[in-house]
């Protein structure tokens, strides 16, 4: 029996002074033993990767392998889509890879996927198709196919999809994985290839909703350079009056024929009762409205606006399917577009009344399976029913995790959605654990490691008070301590500037670099910071990691605000250069 990737086990490992090189290593042995699955389109040379182990920051990820969807960039590796004419090799890694790697966290490789992101299926690539971890007769799912088999065969601990229509929860529900589809700019999309652009994310696929929630406390954050990252306004959701409510939709549901996937679902209706939580049918209408505009609609035309100049250039370059879908969007019109907003505006307000009955909606992830033959004669109208319970979650503004939910009777895994509120990810994360474990004696992924053998979801509170600390310089998003935030939950509060009266320092001799603020009541000031938020216990865990001549201190703003924020010992500036001038840290390294 191969140990076990999930990143308990290997932090349990690397703590009793197991080499994480020995891990890596591991890690290809078990690629080379199963080549034929056609999960990669590009990997890390192994020798790279264990030198990149060797010296990766002692984050809380380090040494944990993992994979990216080949339209997410990584620094050194091509960017393909699954369209060889595409590839380019990007000088810089995605915001989303750079926060992993800061963390520990090893890249392995680029996953195949539909091209250019337009699929559920896992089978329009040039590269292979990447079958089901059960059974390679059935489809994986797409488009993030590579990234889903290659958690559930064991050969990383998590992987990075991105999620438009389903992509990063329809193949967590066909090989028994939780997929995590974040609220929408909560993780940065620089450096991801768009799909469509406006709804976009980057999700993840891991073992366990614990490991998938323990990955988005670090991959997630607020990032300037990204139009449409966006900072969680709050700690958590808001607290349940009573018994939490599970919303089904009333009436029957549509199985495609498949009396399996529909006795599991009630099943798992059953079973969400038996946890104590209130089923309570809606009117499910709207939301699936909503999900038939995202490919009969204008979205269909974002799609276009992604690839345009290439796909207008060399059309025969898109996989025969995908090029059917993008170029005809040419006769989308602007009033088309605008007729579509309209509409789902009206059908996400009249969604409003269904969420006042519930806290949550869950549904199958998906209708059925299919084999891949199938697909492949019917390749259209079957994706199409695959995305029945998905299409319209990025429409309308909402998280969602996909969770397992046992299995058909020929071993093909079931599984069902749990649908939020915007940032309701951290209770999505609390239900969806629950649910999972309620299944009893099961098994995650196509691996033998039991559930019950890993970590739950660590209990998540409600309006906890905090207290805001401003950053400067090695914990700002992106720099190399910014982990230590990410570790203890910090919240972004957004970007300000100092009073005047500071004058700012690079310190000599610090590694990472760092700087120094310091008030005298002469210097110009206007210093740029970031204010997180973070509960007391954090706090006080956070202080007590800065070594002097640092220190945290009471921080005026531009504004006349105060808040917690870095300062440094005056005697600390004998040998450094003053900054002042530069507005910012970052402004600092990036000087001419």
């Amino acid at each position: 029996m191969s140990a076990s990737f999930d990143l308990s086990s290997l932090a349990a490992r690397y703590a009793a002074g197991d080499a994480a090189t020995d891990v890596i290593r591991d890690v290809y042995q078990r690629i080379k033993a199963d080549s034929s699955s056609a999960v990669w389109i590009s990997i890390v040379e192994e020798e790279v990767a264990v030198e990149r182990v060797r010296s990766a920051p002692r984050g809380p990820l380090y040494g944990i392998p993992f994979a990216v969807k080949d339209n997410i960039n990584v620094a050194g590796l091509p960017t393909t889509c699954a369209c060889p004419a595409f590839a380019h090799v990007p000088a810089r890694s995605a915001t989303v890879v750079e926060r992993l790697e800061a963390a520990g966290a090893i890249v392995i490789g680029k996953t195949n996927l539909d091209q250019f992101a337009t699929g559920l299926v896992g089978t329009r690539s040039p590269y292979g198709i990447p079958r089901n971890a059960f059974d390679p007769d059935f489809i994986s799912g797409g488009s993030s196919s590579g990234s889903a088999v290659a958690v559930a065969k064991g050969f990383v601990s998590f992987a990075l999809g991105t999620d438009t229509a389903g992509s990063g929860r329809v193949p967590a529900g066909f090989n028994n994985l939780v997929g995590l589809k974040p609220t929408k700019g909560l993780v940065s999309t620089r450096g991801v290839v768009p799909a469509c652009r406006s709804l976009d994310v980057v999700s993840i696929f891991a073992l366990t909703s614990s490991d998938a929630a323990r990955v988005l406390e670090v991959a997630g954050g607020f990032d300037t350079d990204d139009a449409f990252s966006r900072a969680a306004p709050g700690i958590g959701s808001p607290p349940v009056v009573g018994k939490l409510r599970i919303g089904i939709p009333a009436g029957e549901l549509e199985f495609f024929g498949d009396k399996e996937y529909a006795r599991l679902f009630d099943e798992a209706t059953a079973r969400a009762a038996s946890l104590g939580f209130e089923i309570v049918p809606i009117d499910f209408r709207p939301f699936c409205e909503a999900a038939r505009l995202l490919y009969s609609g204008p979205w269909v035309a974002e799609r276009l606006a992604a690839i345009k100049d290439f796909a207008t250039r060399v059309p025969d370059a898109l996989h025969d399917v995908v090029g059917r879908i993008i170029l005809g969007a040419k006769e989308l019109s602007a009033v088309g577009a605008f007729e579509g907003l309209y509409r789902l505006a009206e059908l996400t307000r009249a969604a409003e009344a269904e969420w006042s009955k519930m806290d949550v909606l869950m549904l199958p992830t998906s209708g059925t399976v299919y084999r891949v033959d199938e697909l492949l004669a019917d390749p259209i109208q079957l994706n199409s029913n695959l995305g029945t319970y998905t299409n319209f979650v990025n429409l309308m503004d909402l998280s969602a995790l996909a969770v397992p939910q046992g299995f058909r009777a020929d071993g093909l895994p079931f599984g069902v959605t749990l649908i939020g509120r915007a940032f309701d990810d951290p209770r999505l994360a609390q239900i969806g654990d629950r649910l999972h474990r309620a299944l009893g004696d099961v098994t995650v992924g196509a691996t033998t490691t039991a559930l019950a053998s890993l970590p739950a979801v660590a209990p998540h509170e409600d309006n906890v008070q905090c207290i805001k600390v401003a950053v400067v310089g090695a914990h700002l998003t992106g720099q190399p301590l910014h982990w230590q935030l990410t570790e203890r939950k910090a919240r972004y509060c957004g970007a300000a500037r100092t009073a005047e009266g500071y004058r700012f320092y690079a310190l000599a001799n610090t590694t990472p670099a760092k700087p120094g603020l310091v008030f005298d009541g002469k210097g110009e000031g206007l210093i740029e910071v970031e204010i997180w938020e973070m509960d007391q216990a954090a706090f006080g865990s956070f202080v007590a990691l800065i070594p002097a001549p640092l220190g945290i201190g009471t921080l005026r703003l531009e504004d006349g605000s105060s808040v917690k924020g870095f300062i440094c010992e005056s005697h600390a500036t004998e040998g450094a250069i003053e900054i002042t001038r530069f507005g910012g840290w970052r402004n600092w390294l990036n000087r001419p």
